[in-house]
């Protein structure tokens, strides 16, 4: 069982985990920032823009030579990761309604993304050497709390 980073009222919220994610970390933690105090609905929608390339996600951690897109500043199109969050999303919003919760008065209070496990790997050179191939992985989670 993955440990949270923060604690909420087990009778008030509903949680879930996306483990070793295969996305970018820094993707990842400014999409966090962005849904962070959002309703489930307006998370959902956001994802799904940027899914389709209709918005683009302003860059808040790791900027630097970032495009700037317009109207926004540095930012960019993070399809993969917004697939993966939008699953974790779904997954907390389905165990909200497994719990009881109205699921339409639901509001993200607490998400964060993080580095998960690092998958080693090598990728063999000229001379007999290998350089190290690793992959990181991205662990996020989300706690959902319903607001009056």
């Amino acid at each position: 069982m993955p440990k949270y980073s923060a604690e909420k009222d087990p009778e008030k919220s509903a949680r879930a985990y996306g483990y070793e994610l295969h996305c970018s970390q820094k993707d990842s933690m400014n999409l966090a920032h962005a849904l962070r105090g959002k309703t489930i609905e307006d998370a959902k929608k956001y994802l799904e823009e940027i899914i389709a390339l209709k918005r683009p996600l302003p860059a808040i951690y790791h900027k630097k030579k970032r495009l700037h897109q317009k109207g926004i500043g540095p930012g960019s199109f993070p399809e993969k990761a917004a697939r993966y969050m939008l699953k974790v999303v779904e997954n907390a919003e389905n165990n909200a309604e497994y719990k009881g919760f109205d699921v339409d008065k639901m509001k993200i209070t607490h998400i964060s993304a993080y580095q998960g496990r690092i998958i080693r790997g090598i990728m063999p050179r000229a001379h007999g050497r290998a350089t190290d191939k690793n992959e990181t992985t991205t662990d996020v989670e989300i706690i959902l709390e319903e607001v009056e």
